[in-house]
């Protein structure tokens, strides 16, 4: 085993030392794991003792670097356990070939395995560049052997489905043992994003973008009715939320402390978006903890009144719960519950429910499935896409949130909307009832805020039921959104595995014990350079003060082509 041992110091804090291990002997190969994506083409072999015979890199094409250079590439990253990877690796490397698709050449090299990647080189004579994909990606990983060779089949999160024929029946199984072992690791803190430095890019870019502070300054133009709470500073109100929370200001903050424990994981009522034409609001939250009792709070109950109080003259509000009336019921005899319709003057509910969780995660393996048939007939293929009935979950989608912002625009109402956490399906209505009725949110930049502010816990599949449900609206309304199909691609990739550390950990106290903002990049930061800039927007773009309202009639709603045929037809039009 060769080790590498670094010490630096950057960035105002200590000196920091740590091992960088890999089994086999090509020590040089997982230094180049830790290297930017864009500067993969040179090779740090000189900080290490790697025998040139042995090295899987070794080309001219990839110059030799001083450890010095190497340290300045590598940057000052977190100390994982001096072992931990190298542990858990269990080859040094094999020769395989790879198939990534029907319509993509197969991939002839060495395959290695780092803490962090499962690489494949070519070799020196190969005119392909170095293949690389991040181990937090494989979703699955399936093993066949068979005389003295193996596959190994791997499913993606991506949608990606990747085989490797390998050469020697032993090196299979190290290899998949590896990248299993690897692929599960739960510490956040040893995670890629902690380690990932792009050229070009500083720690701390970009996480400025997006704060509550700066939303709550467009409220405050509008009304004087909200204020800033930062009731939530230290997160023992609500592990979720941000620091702080726009609420409205007849509330002071104890009585935010008294609503939050009367409803479900702190997650009191709190605003997500501001309607000035006619001066109501979104809200979002979770359940009331009425329970069996039919417990009150009063706190919250002046807390929805305030929300009337301040909005136009008159206003109602509607609670639009996306559960049945049915498991509402449910949720009461377990501790949750609904409000009660005399604790709550000019609130009126209504019961939208939509799916998630394991219903929502089964309809999406069988559209995947079913993306995997598409050389039987088309009527056989229309069937299996029918069947797995993931196009009626963006139309219950769509449905919904269109009632939310016609409540808000047509008819002038605040609109609260909750299932039980809060969570997924809550954030999902929201986050769609502003791009219908908000400009501003369909713009780039406040997409992103949009995202960022919204979407505190990105739950699969329900942030990829959000990605398509904007795919949708963007169709049909190719004129109205800023950015394309590009960036919701990118934001479905990144969201479940990726370098960048925007959507690590599942909540907000979370980030910050990890300290994600100051120790990884902002996704936004490599989104937001020029180059990647003119690949995201949409050059038809025409902004519009005017709402969007989508038709989910079943011959407006679209397969999503680009997402879900992207790898099996990767030439197909889009």
């Amino acid at each position: 085993m060769d080790e590498i041992e670094v010490s630096l110091t950057g960035s105002g804090r200590g000196p920091r030392s740590e091992v960088l291990a890999v089994g086999g002997g090509n020590s040089c190969e997982t230094v180049r794991s830790l290297l930017p994506r864009g500067l993969l083409n040179s090779c740090p072999a000189g900080v290490a003792s790697c025998p040139a015979s042995s090295c899987p890199f070794q080309s001219p094409r990839w110059p030799r670097l001083t450890l010095l250079e190497s340290v300045l590439l590598l940057g000052p990253r977190p100390t994982p356990s001096a072992m931990e990877f190298s542990e858990l690796i269990r080859t040094g490397g094999a020769q395989a070939k790879l198939l990534r698709g029907p319509e993509v050449p197969p991939l002839h090299g060495t395959l290695c395995v780092t803490g962090h990647h499962l690489l494949l080189s070519p070799g020196p004579q190969a005119t392909s560049d170095l293949w690389l994909l991040l181990l937090r990606s494989v979703d699955s990983i399936e093993k066949r052997v068979s005389g003295d060779s193996g596959t190994i089949t791997l499913r993606c999160k991506d949608l990606r489905v990747l085989q490797l024929d390998i050469e020697g029946v032993e090196a299979t199984r190290d290899i998949a043992r590896s990248i299993e072992a690897l692929s599960s690791l739960e510490s956040v803190i040893t995670s890629f994003p902690f380690f990932y430095r792009p050229k070009g890019l500083r720690l701390g870019d970009a996480w400025h973008f997006h704060p509550p502070e700066r939303y709550y300054k467009r409220v405050a133009r509008e009304t004087n009715a909200w204020r800033l709470s930062e009731v939530n500073e230290d997160f023992s109100l609500c592990p979720s939320y941000p620091r702080a929370v726009i609420v409205p200001r007849a509330v002071d903050d104890d009585a935010l402390a008294c609503c939050a424990r009367f409803r479900q994981g702190g997650r009191f009522p709190v605003l997500s978006y501001h309607h000035a034409p006619s001066g109501t609001v979104l809200l979002r939250s979770s359940q009331p903890l009425t329970g069996p009792q039919k417990r009150r709070c009063a706190e919250d109950e002046e807390l929805l009144w305030a929300v009337l109080a301040g909005a136009r003259p008159g206003a109602r509000g509607f609670i639009l719960d996306t559960r049945s009336a049915q498991a509402a019921k449910q949720a009461r005899m377990t501790g949750g519950g609904t409000e009660a319709r005399a604790a709550y003057p000019g609130w009126k509910r209504l019961h939208r429910p939509l799916e998630r969780g394991r219903p929502l995660q089964e309809s999406f393996v069988r559209l995947v499935e079913a993306c995997g048939y598409l050389a039987q007939s088309t009527d056989c293929w229309r069937s299996r896409l029918e069947a797995c009935h993931w196009l009626g979950h963006v139309k219950e989608a769509l449905s919904t949130a269109c009632l939310a912002a016609q409540a808000v625009e047509r008819e002038g109402a605040c609109v609260l909307v909750h299932g039980a956490e809060g969570t997924d399906s809550t954030l999902l209505v929201t986050s769609l009832a502003q791009l219908i009725l908000d400009p501003s949110s369909r713009t780039v930049a406040g997409f992103q805020e949009l995202v960022e502010r919204e979407w505190i816990q990105h739950e699969a599949p329900t942030f990829l039921l959000f990605l398509d449900c904007v795919w949708q609206l963007g169709h049909q309304f190719p004129l109205s959104l800023e950015f394309g199909e590009g960036l919701l691609l990118a934001l479905f990739e990144h969201a479940y595995a990726s370098p960048f550390g925007t959507f690590l950990c599942s909540s907000e106290k979370e980030r910050c014990l990890c300290e994600v903002r100051t120790r990884t990049h902002s996704l936004w930061s490599g989104l937001n350079q020029p180059k990647e800039q003119r690949k995201l927007r949409n050059p038809l773009y025409v902004p519009s003060p005017l709402a969007i309202w989508p038709s989910v009639e079943p011959q407006s709603l679209r397969l999503w082509q680009g997402l879900f045929l992207r790898w099996t037809r990767p030439n197909l039009q889009r």
